[in-house]
């Protein structure tokens, strides 16, 4: 069907790193070619090149609309991998799909354990790229279209938040609403990208995981890019390069569940009744844990959202041409809201681009 042939077309590269018994490690193979640029900072997101020296089987992150998802695995002693003790597989791909990228990359790593050269690894990639399936008897099948993208968007917790920030949720749904920029440090890259990668969800309606960056480093050319979005979620795992007040509206430390509204931002953030009774749906929501799923925790969520720009419509006019919505600021100023509300309202039209230019 066509979208098994769309879906085909959305991996980049596969590439192999490995760590040898001489703590060296290597840039080894990569189908097709890569850049110099996307090399290096593959790298630096392998955990093998870690000073600390944490295995992390899996990592995932963005860089200028390129997805990386990374597995790495220590080599058994039986295996026939001799002078290697860990290794990495890398893929490179449009789509973000975490889950369907880990289970893909962990079937590779168990192939090149097998057989200890990249070609069967080179073979499964090109079968998922062009079939969207790779079968292999000993490793488990692998199918794309098990791996809806729904799914890796609804893949996070809501919840886990919500108990952790309670009200304060209301910060990160507005932040989100008003595509602020949101940084998010704990030490552990774990949480942060389990952390990172469910708060897109908070506004459902924009279906927007692309602004997500949920693995980055103090890095001049990581940083140019990521500054060059509008409104983005970047995570961090070592706390000065994360607390940089150039690079965030909300900072969120995760390791002491902290948020923090940086001073310019204060204004646009400024918290009305809209945020209080929002704030409060999304706690009962999130607490009832009798009826409620994590995915109908995020409808609850978008209705009230919804509600939100129902109410933009009753002040914005649609363009002659029919196409784009703008904001009729005299209809704003005789609804008579609260100054913080319209305040509020004024920030979302300008965030929806919904001003006239």
């Amino acid at each position: 069907g066509c979208a098994e042939v769309v879906d085909t077309e959305l991996m980049l590269r596969v590439g192999l790193i490995q760590k040898d018994t001489n703590g060296e490690i290597l840039w080894m193979w990569c189908y097709p070619s890569t850049t110099a640029t996307l090399r290096n900072l593959l790298l630096r997101k392998c955990c093998l090149t870690d000073e600390n020296k944490l295995l992390h089987p899996f990592v995932f992150g963005q860089y200028r609309r390129t997805w990386f998802y990374i597995t790495t695995i220590e080599v058994p002693e039986s295996s026939i991998l001799k002078k290697v003790t860990h290794f990495s597989i890398v893929l490179t791909t449009k789509d973000f799909n975490p889950v369907k990228y880990a289970a893909f990359t962990r079937i590779l790593c168990r192939m090149y354990l097998k057989h200890e050269s990249p070609v069967k690894m080179m073979e499964s990639y090109l079968a998922v790229l062009t079939k969207g399936i790779c079968q292999s008897e000993e490793n488990g099948s692998f199918l794309s279209k098990d791996f809806d993208v729904r799914k890796a968007y609804l893949a996070g917790s809501i919840r886990d938040i919500v108990s952790q920030f309670g009200m304060e949720t209301i910060i990160l749904h507005t932040a989100l609403m008003l595509k602020k920029r949101i940084v998010v440090y704990h030490p552990k890259i774990g949480v942060v990208q389990e952390f990172t990668r469910t708060l897109p969800a908070l506004v459902w309606h924009r279906q927007h995981w692309t602004i997500l960056h949920s693995y980055l480093h103090l890095n001049a050319d990581e940083l140019a890019a990521l500054q060059m979005c509008t409104g983005y979620i970047a995570g961090f795992v070592n706390l000065e390069e994360s607390n940089r007040p150039d690079l965030y509206d909300v900072f969120v430390n995760l390791a002491e569940s902290e948020i923090t509204i940086a001073p310019l931002a204060k204004e646009a953030m400024a918290m009305t009744k809209l945020h209080k009774e929002m704030g409060q749906l999304i706690v009962q929501s999130a607490e009832d844990l009798e009826n409620q799923t994590d995915s109908q925790v995020i409808q609850d969520i978008a209705l009230k959202t919804r509600g939100i720009f129902t109410n933009l419509s009753l002040f914005s006019e649609v363009l002659a041409d029919g196409e784009k919505r703008v904001l009729n600021l005299e209809a704003l100023k005789q609804k008579r809201f609260p100054p913080a509300t319209e305040n509020f309202l004024y920030h979302l039209v300008a965030a929806e681009q919904m001003l006239k230019i």
